[in-house]
This record gives C-alpha cells, sequence and structure tokens, in this order.
C-alpha cells in the first residue's frame, strides 16, 4: 500500500517544484507511473482475502477494482484538463494538479483503509477538493449554486452516518473491517436499532446518488471542469456503493424489511431519470442523469444482498466508471470546439471529426451496455438477482433498460449524425492526446471481457 501512498504524496513536491514549461508533461509521466504500480493489487495471494495489509490499510478483492480505477484517472484527468487549463497563469496550474492528486490521495485511503473511521474521515475529507475544483474551474456562475447543493446533501446525509459510527463502536467494541465480519450480526428490534439502520446508509444512498436525493449530481456535473466531471462520474459516486457494501454485512437481520423501500425508489429511479435524460437538450446534464440510472440499479443490486446482487453491483460500478467518464471526456471535446453543451447546436459532427465518431460509437454502446461488454454483465446479474426477489421488478427493470438504449443512441444521433450546421464548418481537428484520453479509457472496458474475474473474482 505505501508503495503507491508515498509516490503519490511525491508528487505535491514535483508539481511545486518542475518549471512552468514541464509541468504537465512531467505530472503525466509521474501518476502514469503511479497507476501502472497499482496494477499490482490485482494479485491477491492470502487465504483471507486481504493482503497488503498493514495496521490500518490493506486491500481485498472488493476494494482493489476500485483502488485501481482511482489511481488510473489520475493521469486521465491530467490528459483532459490541459487544453483548458494552457491559459491559466501556472500558479494556478499547480493548484489544480495538486487538487486532483490529494483527491487521488483521499480516495486511495478510502478505499484501503480496515477502520471504518478512517474510512468515514476519508469519505468526507473527498469533499473539501471537489468542491473547490467545481467552484473554482466551473464554467458559469451557477458553480457556487452547484457547489452548495453537493456540500450540503453530502455534509446532511453523512452525519448521521457519524453518530451511527460512534454507536456501533460503543455496543462492540471495535470499528475494523477486519474483526467486524466475524462479529455476530446485531438483533436490532427497537424503533431506534431501527433508525440506527437508516443512519448507516442514507449517506452512502445520498453518495450514489438514490432517486429523490440526486439532485446535487446533475448541478455539480454540469457546472464541473472536466477533470471534476470525471472523478465525480468514475469514482466519487463508487464511494456510496463501496461503503453500502461494507455495511451490509453487519445490517443483515434488519435489511429484510427495512430495505424494500429504498429498493423501490431505486427502481423507480431507473426509470425516471431515464425518461428525464431522452429530454435532456444539455448534454452534459443528459450523461449526468444517466449515471444516477445506472447507479440505481447498483443500489437495487447491494440492497438485495444476494452473491450475484453484490457481483453485479461491483462490476457495474467499475464499467459505469469508465463508461461515463470517456463519455464526459467526449463531451468536453465538443465543448472546447463548439463552446456549447446544447446539442441542438453541436451536431453533425461525424462529418468533420470521423475518428471522434467512432469513440462516441464506442462509449454509447458500453453506456447502453452492449453485449459482451461488463456493463451487460453486471447488469443482467443485477435484473437476475432482482426478478429471483420479486417478479415485479421486471418491468422496472425492463422498461429501464429499453429507456437506456433510447437514450444512448439518441445522444449519439444528436450529435454525430444529421447535417453540419454552418458556424461549426471552421473547426479544430481532433488531436492524439484526446485520442490516447479515449484509448486510455475504453481499452481497460474491452479487456474486462476477457478477465472479468479480476472485478468478481472476490465473491468466488
Amino acid at each position: 500500500m505505501l508503495t503507491i501512498l508515498i509516490p503519490t504524496l511525491m508528487l505535491f513536491p514535483t508539481t511545486l517544484l518542475t518549471p512552468p514549461k514541464l509541468l504537465w508533461p512531467t505530472s503525466l509521466g509521474h501518476s502514469t507511473i503511479i497507476a501502472l504500480i497499482s496494477l499490482t493489487w490485482f494479485k491477491n495471494t492470502t487465504e483471507t482475502g486481504w493482503s497488503f495489509l498493514n495496521p490500518l490499510l490493506g486491500t481485498d478483492p472488493l476494494s482493489a477494482p476500485l483502488l485501481v480505477l482511482s489511481c488510473w484517472l489520475l493521469p486521465l484527468m491530467i490528459l483532459a484538463s490541459q487544453n483548458h487549463m494552457s491559459l491559466e497563469p501556472p500558479a494556478r496550474q499547480r493548484t489544480y494538479i495538486m487538487l486532483l492528486t490529494s483527491l487521488q490521495l483521499f480516495l486511495v485511503l478510502a478505499f484501503g483503509a480496515t477502520e471504518i473511521i478512517l474510512f468515514y474521515i476519508m469519505f468526507e475529507a473527498t469533499l473539501i477538493p471537489t468542491l473547490m475544483i467545481i467552484t473554482r474551474w466551473g464554467n458559469q456562475a451557477e458553480r457556487l449554486n452547484a457547489g452548495t447543493y453537493f456540500l450540503f446533501y453530502t455534509l446532511a446525509g453523512s452525519l448521521p452516518l457519524l453518530v451511527a459510527l460512534l454507536l456501533l463502536q460503543n455496543c462492540t467494541g471495535t470499528l475494523s473491517l477486519l474483526t467486524l465480519q466475524y462479529y455476530q450480526p446485531l438483533n436490532m428490534l427497537t424503533i431506534g436499532d431501527k433508525m440506527w439502520w437508516a443512519g448507516c446508509l442514507i449517506a452512502f444512498l445520498v453518495k450514489m446518488p438514490l432517486y429523490g436525493v440526486h439532485l446535487w449530481l446533475p448541478k455539480a456535473h454540469v457546472e464541473a471542469p472536466i477533470a471534476g466531471s470525471m472523478i465525480l462520474a468514475a469514482v466519487l459516486l463508487k464511494l456510496g456503493g463501496y461503503g453500502m457494501m461494507r455495511m451490509m454485512m453487519m445490517l443483515t437481520p434488519l435489511s429484510k424489511e427495512m430495505a424494500y423501500p429504498f429498493i423501490i425508489l431505486a427502481l423507480w429511479g431507473v426509470v425516471m431519470t431515464g425518461t428525464i435524460c431522452l429530454r435532456q437538450t444539455d448534454l452534459k446534464a443528459l450523461i449526468a442523469y444517466s449515471s444516477v440510472s445506472h447507479m440505481g440499479l447498483v443500489a437495487a443490486g447491494i440492497l438485495i444482498q444476494t452473491p450475484w446482487g453484490f457481483t453485479g453491483a461491483l462490476t457495474l460500478m467499475i464499467a459505469h466508471g469508465l463508461a461515463s467518464s470517456a463519455l464526459f471526456c467526449l463531451a468536453n471535446t465538443n465543448y472546447e470546439r463548439t463552446h456549447s453543451r446544447t446539442m441542438i447546436l453541436a451536431r453533425g459532427l461525424q462529418g468533420l471529426l470521423p475518428l471522434m465518431a467512432t469513440w462516441w460509437f464506442i462509449a454509447s454502446l458500453a453506456n447502453l451496455a452492449l453485449p459482451p461488454l461488463p456493463n451487460l454483465m453486471g447488469e443482467i446479474m443485477i435484473i437476475t438477482s432482482l426478478f429471483n426477489w420479486s417478479l415485479w421488478t421486471l418491468i422496472c427493470t425492463g422498461a429501464g433498460v429499453l429507456i437506456t438504449a433510447s437514450y444512448s443512441l439518441y445522444m449519439f444521433l444528436m450529435t454525430q449524425r444529421g447535417n453540419t450546421p454552418a458556424h461549426m464548418l471552421s473547426m479544430n481537428p481532433s488531436y492524439t492526446r484526446e485520442h490516447v484520453l479515449m484509448t486510455l479509457h475504453l481499452i481497460p472496458l474491452l479487456l474486462l471481457i476477457f478477465k472479468p474475474e479480476l472485478v468478481w473474482g472476490w465473491c468466488s
């Protein structure tokens, strides 16, 4: 674990001391080395499942894919941000890269924590750099409003979690994941116990987000710069799913009755947010609402508490992280050329940027879960476990799948096909940097087809 943490910490002095001309190449090279070293986390040699252990940190097959995804994303964010940050003063460029680095540091400590209280502290710490990135480098005046929504939704949801964790410490005497997994499930009978159950999960449901407490997400996505959107879609939403998976093992007896309304809300959210996507004119808002829809399916898969549901949820989280981050990068390439997120003004791009249209096509197909991509593996496992729980869930999941396919194709056709408007005929070509960025998003997604046990090996 320290082999990643120490190079990540060294990225701070590297960023501060590098000459302005070499700032972006150096930080990109450094973060790429960290990302490549992080692939060693997939190697799990212990029988208990935990490896790379020290008193506070460790990896197991549930946290390893999310840790690798967090490290993989930093070089991609640096690569995606180079163009729009090039006009900023060097001091601001350094601050921006250091904020992204601190975000990676907090995420590694959050996903690698074996103490739940350390996980909680890092879960909250990720708010600070994300908030600064959204409110300082966002594109419009509404970014301050988006930052307020983001901060207060997340804080209001996570304060009950702190109280619930202190009560758990009082009851069991430990908050270590290594020992809590062997602890007998708690006998929860009173109203207070039920409130404790809700306190444990609401923070994670707000972070995912569950339909009903999702309003902060489209605002934050639309106003954030490209790196903010990427890290938010790819990793920060997954903190909620990961936290739920960790907490569910202690909440078993009560979850059978208490989970019903949340599962229904999650499935209803899949249909509702998909329908909202069909009516969107703003490209980034469409991708943001699509994230809410996919994470609703993940929430339902976790709450159902079956091995298939858990495995499908983890697979879909990783696959969605790569696919939605790729879509935000593509939306950003359009925005840098047309300076508009409105799809009706930026259409017919296939004739101007044919290779970029190929990337759009692959990313859209990944978003609609085309076989044999891991997005489909995750969705099928969750839908199967939900169908096994109740036949009626097929109505919501079936409608959700059809609507997802509809808005993904609608997004592709609106941006790429049709006649190119006259105001767009003089446009910059696509750059090698952008093609490398898309390759590094979609190649891992395609490689997971051949080795899916990397993300579901923990359940075998």
